[in-house]
């Protein structure tokens, strides 16, 4: 069976990606370690796994029962930050990439939670954003 992807998830994909690009032009203003914009990439790519991992967790949860539903979102989400903190303690034993700022580009799926009605808006328009009794969004 094969699905569509989410738009929201897209628009999030979306802000992720653009909130890692403006980073990484900041980031390369003050420095030139490339450990920097490694870690802040593979920041970023967690973000963005984490994004679908969020969707397809809460996809496949909400058609649980509720007590299930609680176990199955709880665990997936503490999979999620597993991840991340397992991540983050292997850039931090080793010097490939900096750990902070894969923190910093994780942080992006953050970001791009609160732009998302401007990248919505950027999107789609402004005339496909009216309800149907007129009323724009």
């Amino acid at each position: 069976m094969k699905r569509k992807i989410d738009q929201t998830l897209l628009e999030l994909w979306l802000g992720i990606l653009a909130y890692g690009v403006v980073f990484e032009i900041v980031l390369l203003f003050f420095s030139r370690n490339p450990a920097y914009s490694i870690g802040l990439w593979i920041g970023v790519f967690l973000a963005a796994a984490g994004a679908f991992h969020m969707w397809w967790s809460l996809d496949r949860g909400l058609d649980l029962p509720e007590k299930e539903a609680v176990k199955s979102l709880g665990a997936q989400n503490i999979a999620r930050y597993a991840v991340l903190v397992i991540v983050i303690g292997v850039l931090a034993c080793t010097d490939f990439a900096n750990p902070i700022f894969t923190f910093c580009g994780y942080m992006g799926m953050k970001a791009a939670a609160y732009l998302n009605p401007l990248i919505h808006r950027f999107r789609v328009g402004k005339e496909e954003q009216k309800i149907s009794d007129g009323t724009a969004l």
